[in-house]
């Protein structure tokens, strides 16, 4: 196995929240529209992202017969110790699970005789955005298991500067019921538009499996902020098969922070949000 550092200075990762076109007739709101901006990554405010930019970013690949295995995570979450350690320990767990896994159907192969191929996992974690308070991270993950296709995920993480603690975004709401009743509306047309994007009319026929929308709790939430001080942007993360077959692939659905996503948070994050009115603008 070859880990490699990288020190070079670099300007800050792009959050992975992504544009979607907005192909039919449930057109945006403007407040949608904001949303749906390209979140960039905060710009340097503090000794936080000096150090950033000394600590090296880390990354391990490792390629061979039994497994595929690449993981790493960005200079942001290097120079936070206890962060980068919690990291290194995960990056440790899914590489021990992954050569379990295809050891255990690799001797499956051989006593069945019949071809095996090499497991992998390879996840990259990126800098969403860095605030005063938080250092948001989103997380792609590709793995394969010998099937007749690999998959695709996703995972994000918060660092919270103030508690020093490692935080999902939904830690930050009062619960997911709350989470889901504050954006449902604007998920389940920004899905109906993603899908249209691709040119597939969603199904909703009572007895499809995909006819429900999903509730956003249960998808990756990646917050992201436009000016490095407040989080307002949001993006969420959906894997294949939670509301379409595989070949339809994976979709992030940009969703607007509006007032009533922001009475849906716990108070102590309150003051960490900046929601946006049906114009567009502050509220």
């Amino acid at each position: 196995m070859t880990t490699s550092n990288s020190r070079r200075t670099a300007i800050p990762i792009l959050a992975t929240a992504l544009l979607l076109a907005s192909c039919s007739e449930d057109k945006p709101t403007p407040a949608e529209k904001a949303a749906a901006a390209v979140v960039p990554g905060a710009p340097p405010h503090g000794p936080a992202d000096i150090a950033a930019k000394n600590a090296p970013a880390s990354s391990v690949e490792e390629k061979g017969e039994l497994i595929e295995f690449a993981y790493s995570y960005p200079r942001d979450a290097a120079a936070i110790p206890e962060l980068a350690a919690w990291l290194d320990s995960d990056r440790a767990t899914k590489r021990e699970a992954l050569v379990a896994a295809a050891r255990r159907d690799k001797a499956a192969a051989e006593k069945g005789d019949y071809p095996y191929r090499a497991h992998s996992h390879r996840q990259t974690w990126q800098r969403v955005t860095s605030t005063p308070r938080f250092l948001s991270l989103s997380s792609e993950i590709e793995t394969y298991t010998g099937g007749a296709h690999g998959m695709t995920n996703f995972d994000t993480l918060l660092w919270d500067r103030n508690r020093r603690k490692r935080l999902k975004p939904l830690d930050l709401f009062t619960s997911g019921e709350a989470f889901d009743a504050a954006i449902k509306n604007q998920f389940c047309a920004g899905i109906k538009r993603a899908k249209a994007a691709k040119g597939i009319v969603a199904d909703e026929a009572p007895d499809s499996v995909f006819a429900k929308c999903p509730p956003a709790s249960a998808q990756t939430v990646w917050l992201g902020s436009s000016d490095g001080r407040y989080l307002d942007r949001m993006t969420i993360a959906i894997a294949p098969y939670e509301v379409g077959p595989f070949a339809e692939g994976s979709y992030k659905i940009n969703v607007p922070v509006t007032g009533a996503l922001v009475r849906a948070l716990k108070d102590e994050y309150a003051r960490d949000f900046l929601p946006i009115n049906g114009s567009g603008g502050r509220e």
